[in-house]
């Protein structure tokens, strides 16, 4: 065994250190390496859930890529696209690509009896990702839609069901303009009522049958609005999206979700500035109350230093030793602060204890995302990064004489 190694762990967790001086300031350095763990784990978990919370959002919705005309208009209204395409259903060239699904956006107008709010009819097929919808359904049921029949049945949001007072199985009239100038009415029935906490889909999306769209617009069922791709690494969209670019036909292109929406998407890059800022300052609260431990124990065992270089020791070999010895120290600090973090973590994550407001935060509860591997990290990074600093302080040994120690020793 290690000479250094073992006499550091002799003397940390010997009963010698248990009664003297220093017990209390090694608590208070234990202290706070547990507070700084703990502060940076939920830190980390919560940034990133956030970020991640709010990616899958506009991803789910929107779709992870969008491929339309690449001389589509800017408005919400989708131009015409031929659903034959050479990556439709499947894009076999790019594995990274899981599901495809056609869609068509037409804008209209809900009048009812009080009031009136002006929104796009999103019309989706039978290849819809229910499943990733359903997370977002407040209450009844995504509508079934068949091939062959026309349906009338619509999911909307809840702030457009609170606005115009709708609800499950109520129904409600949408006017159209056409190219025409002469509007079209539509009347839609209501099986289910979505939320996001997006506003940029919450205030304008009713969701509805594609049919409905290529009726309104006089396609054909070959022709769709445009395409949305979902991926198997929603980190790695935009590289993914440049991907599909160069898979595609010149005519048209592909944009990732977090290019379409690029205000919120730099909002969401906050998130790592934050969590990086919070992270120093944890990491230097640690490293300076690890340093004054260190500097107090060096001080209490002038005597031992002196012995240990009376016997032959190096000045490295005993810095190595005080090193170890503050490392030994950490570790109470690092299991209680992992503890505490990860049980709050825990207790977020699967009873929602922490509300957001969701019109600033897109997010209502706050998130949570755990991940051994992050962890792991953090607290090898925290170690290492601690004894790497302590080398500094530790220089102090090499101004210990033995005799200077025995002096001490005898006063």
């Amino acid at each position: 065994m290690n000479f250094t190694w073992w006499f550091a762990k002799k003397i940390a967790f010997g009963k010698s250190s248990k009664n003297n001086l220093s017990t209390t300031i090694i608590r208070i350095g234990q202290i706070a390496v547990a507070i700084g763990i703990m502060v940076a784990l939920i830190t980390i978990s919560t940034g990133i859930g956030a970020r991640k919370g709010i990616k899958q959002k506009l991803a789910d919705f929107n779709g992870h890529i969008t491929i339309k005309p690449y001389n589509s208009n800017q408005s919400f209204n989708s131009d015409s696209l031929s659903i034959h395409q050479g990556f439709y259903p499947e894009f076999s060239s790019l594995p990274e690509v899981t599901h495809i699904q056609a869609i068509a956006v037409k804008g209209g107008i809900i009048r009812t009896a009080d009031n009136f709010s002006g929104i796009f009819l999103k019309g989706v097929g039978t290849d819809f990702d229910v499943n990733r919808f359903d997370s977002y359904l407040l209450k009844g049921k995504f509508p079934k839609f068949d091939k062959e029949k026309i349906s009338n049945d619509v999911v909307i949001s809840q702030k457009i069901a609170n606005e115009l007072h709708l609800d499950i199985d109520s129904s409600f009239v949408t006017y159209f303009i056409q190219d025409s100038g002469k509007p079209i009415y539509r009347r839609f029935h209501i099986t289910g009522v979505f939320s996001t906490d997006i506003k940029d889909f919450d205030d304008i999306y009713v969701i509805g049958d594609i049919k409905q769209v290529q009726r309104l617009n006089r396609w054909d069922e070959n022709v769709v609005g445009g395409f949305e791709l979902f991926t198997n690494d929603i980190e790695k969209i935009d590289e993914i999206t440049h991907k599909v670019n160069n898979s595609i036909d010149f005519q048209l292109y592909a944009q990732s979700a977090t290019t379409s929406f690029s205000q919120i998407n730099d909002w969401i890059q906050i998130f790592d500035t934050n969590i990086f800022v919070v992270l120093f300052i944890m990491m230097i609260v640690v490293v300076i109350n690890m340093i004054m431990v260190l500097l107090i124990l060096i001080l209490e065992r002038t005597h031992s230093i002196g012995l240990l270089k009376t016997l032959g020791a190096t000045n490295w070999r005993i810095r190595t030793i005080f090193i170890y010895y503050a490392v030994f120290i950490m570790i109470p600090g690092l299991i209680v602060g992992n503890l505490l973090g990860i049980g709050l973590l825990l207790i977020q994550k699967y009873f929602k204890v922490i509300q957001l407001p969701a019109e600033n935060y897109y997010l209502s509860t706050a998130p949570v995302y755990l991940d051994l591997t992050q962890i792991l990290i953090l607290n090898i990074s925290a170690i290492l990064i601690s004894a790497i600093v302590l080398t500094v302080p530790s220089y102090l040994i090499s101004k210990i004489t033995p005799n200077q120690a025995m002096k001490i020793n005898e006063i």
